[in-house]
């Protein structure tokens, strides 16, 4: 309270225990606090609650004008008045520690706001406010961040998702959302989710992933590479497959750098991620219903609108329904060069998905006549995934050759085979070309694709570094 002189003990920072004498720290391997640290914690948030309830009766941001510098700075410069005026005994880091976080609860995500400023982190996984997960290097660990209460989550979520023009609430309890850097946004809120709102943000770092990321981390190979590239742009219709965190998207997005910056390129997804650099670009993003259940355009609906708009290309950020039919009905007339990924465990799998979708739109086609759109409109699939261990790699690059009776023919031109694991668990094994030339090589080498024929030649094109 203003002239009131209140002491408040914080707790250690984030990842800076406090000292304890040997009498006050918990037994070995204990992973109870210390006694007083949650009641310190209390102290420290109903601290924070109440300078930011102060400044927020104080300012009205809407009147603010400047960029998001400028406004920090002087909102700063009232919540240091409004700290001082509670004449708390702190210290200097105690009170820009409690500065900050009132300043992130303000203009950023809360407590999110450290987690999304390590840049090593590519996974937040939140399972209610008060159990936070993360993903570093491909291993999944638990952090020491916590909401104040569901509430508080409820409040962040809220924030995520009416940037982008949606809602979550008991009607629509399920959301999927981006943050302004591209990240990924999935939550699900009660009555769904029963232990309180959960919500996963997959990260674009700051830095994407580029091609020579891929050949340094032996991902992939330089010979894989260029392959690609000449499918690309020789207009070949390109699925990228894989399962959940495999790094579909990252793919596709640096499968499109390969894309001439004269084409015309139209992008649709559920939730916008894609990166495409080329200056010629319409992206188009699906919208849910509204409270009443009305107003919905899905992915089928932009894919069947695109088709007016003129497109050289057509990427689709993932295939998941029944405009699954309507791309490959694209591909077989004229939009050539298209790209597009699907959840799928292998080629084959592959296969079978897009059957099972196509069959999702409603008509009554025989299964040999999804085959022969299927076999006609791809030529090539491309497997991303993750191994043992965390490492991401494109495991197989296959053509579809054809129809041979009912079934659908391929063959793999790059895979991946496994040979073993390293000490610390992580799978290693090499990148081999199988020494089967693609039947459309004269139409790489017509679209002025100069394709050595010797990179096809079996042998083992690069090898993990094993402990």
């Amino acid at each position: 309270m203003f002239g009131k002189r209140t002491t408040v003990q914080l707790p250690p920072a984030k990842g800076k225990p406090e000292k304890q004498s040997e009498s006050a720290s918990a037994p070995a391997g204990s992973s109870k606090p210390a006694p007083g640290v949650s009641e310190k914690q209390d102290q420290f948030n109903e601290l924070k609650q109440r300078l930011h309830r102060k400044l927020v009766e104080q300012i009205d941001m809407t009147r603010m004008v400047g960029d998001e510098n400028e406004l920090r700075a002087q909102v700063r410069d009232i919540v240091e008045k409004l700290c001082e005026a509670e004449n708390t005994l702190l210290n200097f880091n105690e009170r820009q520690r409690l500065i900050s976080e009132v300043l992130d609860e303000t203009f950023g995500l809360g407590p999110l706001e450290v987690l999304l400023a390590d840049q090593t982190i590519s996974d937040i996984l939140i399972n209610g406010p008060k159990q936070i997960y993360v993903e570093r290097g491909g291993r999944v660990e638990r952090t020491d961040v916590k909401f104040r209460d569901n509430g508080h989550l409820m409040h962040v979520i809220d924030k995520i998702v009416s940037q982008v023009g949606r809602r979550c609430d008991e009607t629509s309890p399920m959301v999927d959302a981006r943050l302004p850097d591209g990240s990924r946004v999935n939550a699900v809120i009660p009555p769904l989710a029963i232990d309180g709102p959960s919500m996963s943000i997959r990260r674009f770092g700051a830095d994407p992933l580029t091609w020579d990321d891929y050949i340094r981390f032996k991902s992939c190979t330089p010979e894989i590479r260029d392959f690609l590239q000449a499918c690309v742009l020789a207009h070949l219709n390109i699925i990228i497959l894989g399962g959940t965190g495999s790094g579909k998207t990252t793919l596709l997005n640096n499968l499109s750098s390969f894309i001439p910056p004269e084409d015309r390129i139209v992008t649709m997804e559920d939730a916008a991620e894609l990166r495409l650099r080329q200056p010629h670009v319409v992206r188009l993003e699906s919208r849910p219903p509204n409270i009443e259940g009305k107003g919905q355009i899905s992915i089928r609906d932009l894919l069947i609108n695109s088709l007016r708009m003129r497109p050289d290309r057509i990427v689709v950020g993932e295939c998941r329904g029944a405009e699954t039919l309507d791309m490959l009905q694209a591909m077989n007339t004229g939009h050539d060069g298209s790209l597009t990924t699907i959840h799928a465990n292998s080629a084959r799998d592959a296969v079978q998905r897009v059957e099972t979708m196509v069959m999702m739109a409603g008509f009554e086609l025989p299964l040999r006549a999804i085959r022969q759109q299927f076999a006609s409109a791809i030529h090539l699939l491309v497997q991303a995934q993750r191994l043992s261990g965390g490492p991401r790699k494109i495991v197989s690059v296959t053509e579809v050759q054809g129809m041979e009776g009912d079934t659908i023919t391929m063959q793999d031109i790059f895979k991946f085979e496994q040979r073993g694991m390293t000490s610390g668990g992580k799978a290693w094994g090499e990148i081999v070309a199988t020494g089967l030339r693609p039947g459309f090589l004269e139409r790489l080498k017509s679209s002025g694709c100069n394709i050595d024929p010797d990179m096809f030649e079996r042998r083992v094109l690069v090898r993990d570094d094993v402990d």
